[in-house]
């Protein structure tokens, strides 16, 4: 960002201070406001970067309760803005709370042109890497299918498969623990596919009752029933030409699987009570949480069915196996529920990314969904706690005895969080594994990972 770009507010009563404020960043967008509703007016204005405000602001500007409410203000309608207060001399208690209020840093009065212009423009500079990254956030590496954060290999390989297959009319299979998005895989399947412009229709066959699924998926003729008052289009019928979601297809009753193979095979169907073949030309997507396999050993899924609806499989990581991903995922949630409820949050503890980490997550991305919109709504500070999520740290099972295979698995993932955590800064994920920056550069050869590739992979903050 060029230095002629960049907006400062200054909020300062005295009109001679102003004065050479002004003059002293004379090569700023500089903007000024005497009072705390100036102040805020200014701010939501020209939304600057950086803001140098007096903690002394009338009605009583020998105090600072005026200047700290500013102070709050400010940070609650901009929390990602620096705030500079300026506080009298030796007025290091006061200066003290403003940081813990929030403030980026302190001053002290007599005003030093040079010292308080390099500040700023200290400020300023952070300001805009915080930017770069929050927008890299939104911008890179994000999974061209909208809605879905893909940030870990698992679900990168997810992506690119949905990517591959869309174009065609092949039946897909997905397969993933409850929580973990099939149905949001699945509308991108349609979203990306020629069909697009065409309905999605979606049925769960396990939410619907089996004297019921039958009719609910191929419709029923007028009197076919009793309570069949008029002709009902099926759930089929109503996707031609576009797309049908069959979720939960482990469910279906024995019987109706019969029908339903009838239909892939020849992509005709008869309603309920009717002996008219109606073709249909539908793209059909199925997913369950179950193991295919299993079933068929039951008897409980048939294997020539299975077949059909499985020309292409898509294995879906639970949440808890996306490691690289997973605290991506939570803070582009974060952001999204901030925004739904209105809150100013800077994003979560230090004791809510370990819980995050470590916790199981048996519900996937719904249960983290749910957990931290509640979390939004509940939390009292600046940041999402541990509490507020209401989850803790847990305990590892089932790891490996082989040493060097534990050493590996566990210097890799290390290496993958600090990069995640650093937002691909080279520099800072050293610092965070404690080794320098040619090692880090060693280690990322001996795992094959690539530097560039993981800061395009930048986090939000």
């Amino acid at each position: 960002m060029s230095e002629y770009s960049r907006k400062l507010l200054i909020v300062e009563d005295d009109p001679g201070l102003l004065k050479q404020l002004k003059w002293c960043f004379e090569s700023y967008d500089v903007f000024t406001a005497e009072d705390r509703k100036s102040a805020i007016a200014e701010l939501r204005r020209h939304e600057p970067m950086v803001v140098l405000q007096d903690l002394g602001l009338p009605p009583n500007p020998e105090g600072v309760e005026e200047g700290l409410a500013t102070l709050s203000e400010i940070l609650k309608l901009a929390p990602h803005t620096k705030v500079i207060v300026v506080t009298g001399n030796g007025d290091q208690e006061n200066a003290l709370t403003s940081v813990a209020q929030g403030a980026y840093d302190f001053y002290e009065k007599p005003v030093d042109t040079d010292t308080l212009k390099l500040l700023v423009d200290r400020a300023f500079n952070i300001a805009e890497l915080e930017s770069e990254n929050r927008k890299l956030t939104s911008q890179v590496n994000e999974s061209p299918l909208d809605g879905i954060v893909a940030a870990s290999e698992g679900m990168l390989a997810v992506c690119r498969m949905i990517e591959k297959i869309a174009p065609t009319d092949v039946t897909a299979l997905l397969l993933g623990e409850s929580g973990t998005g099939k149905e949001l895989l699945a509308r991108a399947l349609h979203r990306l596919s020629p069909r697009s412009e065409q309905n999605f229709v979606a049925i769960n066959c396990a939410a619907i009752p089996e004297n019921l699924l039958e009719s609910e998926l191929f419709g029923h003729e007028k009197g076919s029933f009793t309570g069949a008052h008029k002709q009902t289009l099926g759930k089929i019928e109503l996707a031609a030409n576009g797309t049908l979601f069959l979720d939960e297809i482990g469910d279906m009753p024995l019987a109706l699987q019969a029908k339903m193979l009838r239909f892939l095979q020849e992509r005709v169907i008869e309603r309920v009570g009717g002996r008219e073949e109606i073709s249909v030309d539908v793209r059909v997507v199925c997913a369950t949480n179950q193991n295919p396999a299993d079933l068929i050993k039951e008897n409980l899924f048939r294997e020539d069915l299975y077949y059909r609806v499985s020309e292409i499989t898509i294995n879906i990581p639970p949440y808890r196996e996306r490691e690289e991903g997973r605290l991506i995922l939570a803070r582009t949630l974060l952001m999204k529920y901030c925004k739904q409820q209105g809150r100013a949050l800077n994003g979560f503890s230090e004791d809510a990314i370990r819980a995050i980490e470590a916790y199981s997550w048996p519900g996937n991305v719904r249960e983290l969904e749910n957990k931290i919109k509640g979390a939004v709504i509940m939390a009292d500070g600046k940041f999402v706690t541990a509490g507020d999520l209401g989850i803790e740290a847990g305990e590892d099972d089932g790891m490996s005895l082989n040493l060097r295979e534990v050493r590996q698995q566990a210097e890799s993932r290390a290496i993958r969080v600090a990069l995640t955590k650093s937002y691909g800064n080279i520099s800072k994920a050293a610092e965070l594994l404690g080794i320098t920056r040619p090692t880090l550069y060693d280690l990322l050869n001996k795992y094959g990972m690539s530097a560039e590739g993981y800061s395009k992979r930048a986090a939000e903050s």
